[in-house]
């Protein structure tokens, strides 16, 4: 079947695309610089699906680098686009770097593939709508002024793609608003991997059970919410992943919506950050230790999607709830105590 080009391969989100991209069929090249990834996943994606994906290490900011790539791999027919940073707090610090690497890599995959058919997946984030009116949040809602540089580089990202969608007959594009990815391989040999400290809930539970960090900060415990902590919509990574794949599918035979389309990617259920902590600790038998603080600048209080458009249209379902999500984070995480990846 197809090739498909995944950026950021190597990553969270992306290594688990990778896999279920191999078990439909697909054979998937992956492009990533490493910079918040560890090449020892490849490694690892072999060990699942028996297959070492081919993988190119380079950054896609590098502009000559993209267009030969490019040119030189004609055979790509379709892309999954994950390869960029991804931390609200991180980006309300650091606003430019996020600024640059985000649209650079973004306007250097279209300029190669201008001219070119090509069907384009993005990895979007429900941060476009901020903090709506009506949850739960469907694609119709409006997008808010984003919250945080993350946020907005989502939401300036998809009038780009729109614009050139607009432009260029070629290029046929599905953006996936996605809420929280949590969770890993049933396998627990590939996972959420971040470098340095957490910038998300669940790894910084799971390493603060297995000893890596001290007690867990709840950030806020005053939102207008029942139990005064923020509201997410927690989606299994592996559910995540087969989304992007059902994105694929629906590019290949024409989407009836034209080409430029957007999808919620949740469970339609939101949990609130105790609520989170709670399940975990049921469905582990592993007791966190956590403290109430401020909170974070760029979080909003509660959102949850509306995923019905993309049970109807996108012909995909979320299958596993909130104890596979808390379970498999705690394998990987066990698994990685003893076996840390080389690469």
């Amino acid at each position: 079947m197809s090739k498909i080009l995944v950026t950021g391969g190597t990553g969270y989100i992306g290594s688990h695309t990778v896999v279920e991209l191999q078990n439909a069929g697909y054979t998937p090249v992956v492009i990533d610089n490493l910079v918040n990834s560890n090449a020892g996943v490849l490694n690892q994606i072999e060990k699942i699906t028996g297959v070492k994906p081919e993988a190119h290490h380079f950054d896609l900011c590098d502009e000559p680098k993209v267009t030969q790539f490019v040119t030189e791999n004609p055979d790509i027919a379709g892309v999954i686009h994950f390869a960029a940073y991804k931390a609200v707090g991180e980006s309300v610090q650091q606003p430019l770097r996020y600024y640059h690497n985000n649209f650079f890599s973004l306007i250097n995959l279209l300029n190669a593939y201008a001219g070119r058919p090509v069907n384009f997946v993005f990895s979007s984030s429900c941060t476009v709508y901020g903090q709506p009116d009506q949850l739960p949040v469907t694609e119709a809602a409006p997008v808010r002024k984003a919250e945080s540089p993350y946020g907005n580089t989502k939401q300036v990202s998809e009038e780009i793609l729109s614009e050139t969608a607009a432009a260029f007959s070629n290029y046929n594009v599905i953006s996936l608003r996605y809420f929280n990815p949590v969770g890993a391989h049933e396998r627990a040999l590939i996972g959420e991997l971040p470098l340095g400290v957490p910038q998300n809930l669940v790894p910084f539970i799971t390493q603060s059970a297995i000893g890596k960090r001290g007690p867990i900060t709840v950030f806020g415990d005053d939102y207008n919410t029942p139990d005064g902590s923020a509201i997410r919509d927690y989606i299994h990574v592996v559910d995540l992943a087969k989304a992007h794949v059902a994105a694929i599918r629906l590019l290949e035979n024409g989407n009836p919506n034209g080409n430029f389309d957007v999808f919620n990617v949740g469970t339609g259920r939101g949990y609130s950050v105790l609520e989170v902590i709670a399940a975990f600790e049921e469905a582990t038998g592993v007791k966190l230790d956590y403290q109430i603080g401020p909170r974070r600048a760029g979080d909003v209080e509660q959102v949850w999607g509306d995923v019905s458009k993309s049970t109807k249209e996108l012909g995909w379902k979320a299958e596993l709830g909130i104890a596979e999500m808390m379970q498999s984070a705690w394998r990987w995480e066990q698994y990685l105590k003893d076996n840390p990846l080389n690469g």
